[in-house]
C-alpha cells in the first residue's frame, strides 16, 4: 500500500514538472517601431568586417544591417573585446551547427559555416560587428544562437 501511494506520488510530481517545463514562457523580444522598420527595410549597405594585421574580412550583405549597426546597436566600445570574443564563439558554435542541420534549420537562413578560431585575436572592430550581426540576425528572424535574450 505504501509502495503504491509513493508511486503515485513520484508520478505525479514528473506530470506536473513536465508540464510545468513545457507551459514556461518565452520572454518575447522587445522591438521598437524603428528597428521594425529597419527590419523592413530592403535597402542594401554591404558593411565590411576585416582586420588588416590578421588579414581576416567578412562582407556581410543583409538588407537594414548597416543601418541597424548605425542607428541602433550599441556603439563602440560599449563592450569589452572578451565579452565580444565569449559570445562572438558561443554563437558561431551554434551558427556553424545549424548550418551543417539544413533539414532542421532553415537553410536560407543558415548558408555558409564561420570559420571563428578562438586563439586568433581579430581585435575589437571584427568582433563588435559580428556580434551586433548575430544580434541583428536573432533579432530579425526571432532566432537564438545562445542561452541569452538577444537585446540592445
Amino acid at each position: 500500500m505504501k509502495k503504491n501511494v509513493l508511486n503515485n506520488l513520484i508520478a505525479v510530481i514528473l506530470v506536473l514538472g513536465l508540464f510545468t517545463s513545457c507551459t514556461a514562457k518565452k520572454e518575447a523580444l522587445d522591438i521598437s517601431s524603428q528597428e521594425k522598420e529597419v527590419f523592413d527595410s530592403q535597402a542594401e549597405e554591404k558593411v565590411e568586417i576585416k582586420n588588416e594585421e590578421t588579414e581576416y574580412e567578412i562582407t556581410i550583405i543583409e538588407p537594414g544591417f548597416y543601418t541597424w549597426l548605425q542607428s541602433i546597436a550599441r556603439p563602440e566600445g560599449y563592450y569589452s573585446q572578451s565579452f565580444l570574443e565569449n559570445r562572438n564563439q558561443l554563437m558561431v558554435i551554434n551558427w556553424n551547427q545549424r548550418v551543417l542541420q539544413p533539414q532542421r534549420f532553415n537553410p536560407n537562413l543558415y548558408e555558409l559555416q564561420i570559420n571563428y578560431d578562438p586563439n586568433i585575436d581579430y581585435g575589437y572592430e571584427v568582433n563588435y560587428k559580428l556580434y551586433n550581426y548575430f544580434i541583428y540576425f536573432q533579432r530579425k528572424y526571432n532566432q537564438r544562437l545562445s542561452p541569452f535574450i538577444p537585446r540592445i
